[in-house]
């Protein structure tokens, strides 16, 4: 059952917590720049926070406060979180990495865990997901399912993490099928149902036929299904409303335990920043349920291509591959480090248009 905080400063913000808990519980809290109801990205956090709950029972406390926007009011969101006594921070969007580091150097004894960002400090983690690998599957399904040879990708900002999956997508989706074109279109924000429908539909109007997105809502799944002969992948969740059409398979996001384990930590004492970057090997990245949409033996190759990344047989990011302006990235065989993946801001060839500044 859920309580509010009833200090005012919290009650404006709207901090909400889980349970009556002891005075000596560790206490958890989590900063969302979205909705928890939104089925995607917020979603699957808020599903790790309430591992961490079932996890540790009435040791541990867990806050949140979900909308928050990326900026000076991820700033206050914050702060007032530090301020209620949290042990331990999750910040969960890219935009509220120099927030979480600005409040840190106010609360040294609080720690902080900030997701897809790179700025750490004393009490500052670091942690993503390898969601390219995933984006690697999706785009070898895509290549194959695509009828008009035209996909479309929802993109959010312009940021190493949502280039690597642009590329991860088309590079695969080019595999298989060499007359494949990716049309991508910016809506500069993670959290928008209107933005990313309007973008789905004006992808459709173009010819495309199947969708993938890094944005966080089901918006592009329902614009898909009005128009009936549109393809669709989750997003961070399994959006299996839409499933089996036009929904057909998903990257899922699995947080929980990353977050039972840095909340362990914490308990423990023996709590250190550190920077995490997972993937399928270790069940951080998940493919969802591939539909019977896809044909049975697409379905067997995206498998096997997933069992090899679990494996560390296959590396998306393996040459050759050469960057949009035809210069070579990989040579043949060579695998991309992750530093220039970390701070890939350019698109592989054949891609079309020039990525946002």
């Amino acid at each position: 059952m859920f309580k509010t905080i009833l200090a005012p400063a919290a009650l404006a913000l709207g901090l909400a917590s889980t349970s009556l808990m002891a005075e000596d519980a560790t206490k958890v809290g989590f900063i969302y720049v979205g909705p928890v109801g939104d089925g995607g990205w917020t979603y699957e956090h808020n599903q790790g926070r309430l591992a961490v709950e079932e996890a540790f029972g009435d040791k541990v406390e867990t806050i949140y406060q979900e909308s928050v926007p990326e900026g000076a009011d991820a700033e206050r969101a914050i702060t007032q979180m530090a301020l209620s006594g949290a042990d331990l921070i999750f910040t969960t969007s890219f935009g509220f990495m120099d927030p979480t580091i600005n409040v840190a150097e106010k609360f040294p004894n609080v720690k902080f865990e900030h997701a897809t960002g790179y700025k750490q400090a004393e009490n500052v983690s670091v942690y993503s997901a390898r969601f390219y690998e995933g984006r690697a599957v999706q785009g070898h399904i895509a290549g194959k399912m695509t009828k008009s040879n035209k996909i479309g990708y929802i993109a959010s900002f312009p940021i190493p993490e949502v280039i690597r999956g642009i590329n991860s997508a088309y590079l695969h989706a080019k595999k298989v099928n060499p007359d494949v074109e990716m049309n991508v279109v910016w809506v500069y924000t993670w959290f928008d149902p209107a933005k990313e429908a309007d973008a789905a539909q004006a992808l459709i109007d173009q010819g495309v036929d199947v969708l993938l997105q890094h944005t966080d809502s089901t918006a592009p799944q329902a614009a898909a299904q009005k128009a009936g002969n549109v393809y669709t992948f989750g997003q961070a969740s399994d959006m299996a409303e839409f499933g089996p059409f036009p929904r057909i398979s998903s990257i899922i996001d699995n947080w929980a335990p990353y977050y039972i384990e840095r909340t362990q930590a914490v308990i423990d004492g023996t709590w250190e920043s550190v920077n995490t970057w997972d993937g399928i090997s270790t069940g951080m990245v998940k493919i969802g349920e591939i539909t019977d949409a896809v044909p049975a033996d697409l379905k067997a190759e995206a498998l096997a291509m997933e069992d090899a990344m679990r494996k560390g047989e296959y590396h998306p990011f393996t040459g050759p591959i050469n960057k949009q302006d035809g210069t070579v990235w990989l040579s043949e065989g060579e695998v991309a480090d992750d530093g220039t993946l970390a701070g890939m801001n350019f698109y592989i060839e054949g891609l079309s248009g020039t990525v946002p500044e």
